[in-house]
């Protein structure tokens, strides 16, 4: 990939790990790398200059890395902006919530200049992972299953044997040949030049004293490129002074073992060291494989949700093309609007998941435009009747603006606003006893007011998290979104909601304020302006 008009951006608090990234890629041809300490530095970087990818660390000060991808993803111009995120993190849990905000790749520590390129360059061909909605469909729905990630098979772990003696050499290789693909080099300089050849090795075996350079000085030289700073050495040496083994370990190598010791306990050195490596890979794999199912889910529910549009504006068109005929008895006519309104309704949810996703993370932009809210008031009240008629419930709504007088327009979104008050009419019902009113008012004041009231108290112990989400009571197949996804949908809509309820009077009233269209005159009656 030609990166020497690109920009990269690097994001760690860790100085010689923010070089170490920074070099690397620099050793890969990257035209110009920035690099910053925390996210929030980040984010100014990104405003001040033109950054083709993030590379960026997941545990930092300020801003940590998942609050820094969150960030960038909020911001249209970099929503399909290649971030890689790199990590220690073992949580699958935390993993899945970066993947759902939006990262491009993940590259777990640590790692060598072969891995950070190929996640890199996957994360430039890929597409970022389309944010999950905050209401998903189900699982049958859908297509997918939670059976987990299908994790690639892993790659043969190498291992690099250096050593000028070529019957230690035939040793060493007959010793590990069975469980590794084993290279070897008869040289320092050989060494290095098998490092830059091909996939890095996972451990390299390093004699001391060799006739081109010493050990040693093939490991300084190998920590002095960016592409091969990071391969673990392990030096096997018949110097085995503490001089030596000193200077061998500031190297930093992982061991510093003598050629005297028994061959089954160096290669259990060897084994042991190298599951850790297998480990990492192992988590590697996970991650990529997490990543990539969740990327095929999301391709599935996009179909699935293009395919019920297309369904459900065609029965939308054709109830309404019924309802329009001449012919058409009255009482069918309106069954008919209830059906067009419901699937209309429908057709509207389908949509909505992304939506809230945005609302979750910040990333939603509201156009603002006039909103009819006593008549998305009505729609939802005659919804609410036809779903709730087992329960003989009396659903009314109730306008405080004079007979023949205009009724108020709100400012916002016509279609989130009409979810906004179908969730919670919806919840009113379904907490008000059989046979009682659940009342919708509109009052006419700025903010606009607009109160549901029904029969019946919210349980004290969910009433100080009643909005948060998944909190129910009393439901047995309650989401505890419904109230969750109503507060986002007025928040957003620069809009506020409360609720209130009465042990003394038995009722439970929930209250939204709405932005009141600047052109709408006020009823100067209002209590609002009185008080």
């Amino acid at each position: 990939m030609p990166f020497q008009k690109l920009t990269a951006l690097v994001v760690d608090d860790q100085e010689l790990m923010r070089s170490v990234t920074v070099n690397q890629l620099r050793a890969m041809g990257w035209g110009k790398v920035l690099s910053a300490k925390n996210g929030a530095d980040g984010l100014k970087l990104m405003r001040a200059n033109r950054v083709e990818a993030v590379l960026s660390d997941w545990n930092m000060p300020v801003m940590n890395g998942v609050e820094f991808l969150r960030a960038v993803r909020a911001e249209p111009r970099w929503q399909r902006l290649p971030f890689l995120m790199i990590t220690s993190e073992t949580e699958r849990g935390r993993i899945q919530d970066v993947i759902t905000s939006g990262v491009s790749g993940l590259l777990v520590k640590p790692y060598n200049a072969t891995a950070l390129r190929d996640r890199l360059e996957r994360a430039l061909h890929h597409e970022p992972v389309a944010p999950r909605p905050a209401i998903q469909m189900s699982s049958a729905i859908s297509g997918t299953t939670d059976s987990g990630p299908d994790v690639a098979t892993l790659p043969p772990t190498r291992l690099l044997v250096v050593d000028d003696n070529p019957t230690s050499l035939a040793v060493l290789n007959k010793l590990f040949a069975d469980d590794y693909a084993v290279t070897t080099a008869t040289g320092g300089l050989a060494a290095l030049a098998a490092c830059t050849q091909g996939v890095p090795p996972d451990l390299a075996l390093m004699d001391v004293q060799m006739p081109d350079i010493t050990g040693f000085e093939a490991v300084r030289r190998m920590r002095a490129k960016p592409e091969l700073a990071n391969i673990p050495v392990m030096f096997v040496t018949a110097d085995d002074s503490d001089a030596a083994r000193t200077e061998g370990l500031e190297l930093g190598a992982v061991d510093f073992v003598p050629k005297t010791m028994s061959p089954k306990l160096l290669r259990q050195r060897v084994r042991n060291f190298l599951r850790i490596v297998d480990m990492r890979k192992q988590l590697q794999s996970e991650y990529d494989a997490m990543l990539e199912n969740t990327r095929l889910r999301e391709e599935v529910e996009n179909l699935t949700r293009h395919d019920l549009k297309g369904s459900l504006s065609g029965i939308v068109g054709m109830v309404g093309s019924l309802a329009a005929e001449d012919d058409m008895p009255a009482r069918h006519v309106d069954k008919l609007r209830l059906v067009a309104d419901t699937a209309q309704q429908a057709l509207h949810s389908v949509s909505l998941g992304g939506e809230l996703y945005k609302m979750e993370t910040g990333r939603f932009k509201l156009v603002a435009k006039p909103v009819p809210l006593g008549e998305v008031l009505r729609r939802v009240v005659e919804l609410a009747r036809a779903s709730f008629a087992d329960k003989h419930l009396s659903v009314v709504v109730d306008v405080d603006v004079p007979v023949g007088q205009p009724v108020p327009l709100a400012m916002g979104d016509e279609g989130l606003s009409q979810s906004l008050f179908q969730n919670l009419v919806k919840n009113a019902c379904e907490a008000a006893p059989a046979h009682s009113t659940v009342t919708v008012t509109l009052k006419d004041e700025d903010p606009l007011r607009v109160e549901v009231l029904n029969t019946g108290t919210v349980p004290l112990a969910i009433r100080a998290t009643f909005f948060d989400k998944y909190v129910t009571a009393g439901k047995e197949r309650g989401s505890g979104l419904g109230t969750y996804s109503a507060r986002l949908l007025a928040v957003s809509q620069q809009g506020r909601i409360a609720m209130r309820t009465s042990d003394q009077d038995n009722t439970t009233t929930l209250t939204v304020w709405l932005p009141r269209h600047p052109d709408e005159p006020l009823d100067l009656r209002s209590p609002a302006l009185q008080a």
